[in-house]
């Protein structure tokens, strides 16, 4: 599955409230929610020195993902633009020397 055709299907599950310039910021909260779970797991891996529970981690990055597809298609934008973007970004960085630096605009 390519992320277009996840961003279709998991535009079809997206049942929310559509108010507050259309379900954007219910889709952004959810996000830092999904991510929260994600990094509290990993911290009692690290705090437990448990073992890793890919599967776990793996429906928490899920859920952070199906969020993030909603911040898109509430944009108008696609998942695969986000994703070329993003590669093109750091490319350049590195052709740059500057991929390990800090801020946003380097």
């Amino acid at each position: 599955m390519d992320f277009d055709d996840y961003q279709l299907n998991a535009k079809t599950t997206a049942i929310y409230p559509k108010q507050l310039n259309g379900g954007i910021y219910y889709a952004a909260i959810g996000l830092a929610g999904e991510v929260g779970e994600l990094l509290n797991k990993i911290k009692k891996i690290a705090r437990d020195n448990a073992p890793v529970d890919t599967e776990a981690l793996k429906e928490e990055m899920g859920d952070a993902l199906w969020y993030l597809s909603q911040i898109a298609t509430e944009l108008g934008i696609s998942m695969s633009e986000v994703a070329e973007a993003n590669l093109n970004k750091l490319k350049d960085r590195k052709q740059r020397g500057v991929i390990s630096g800090s801020g946003d605009k380097r």
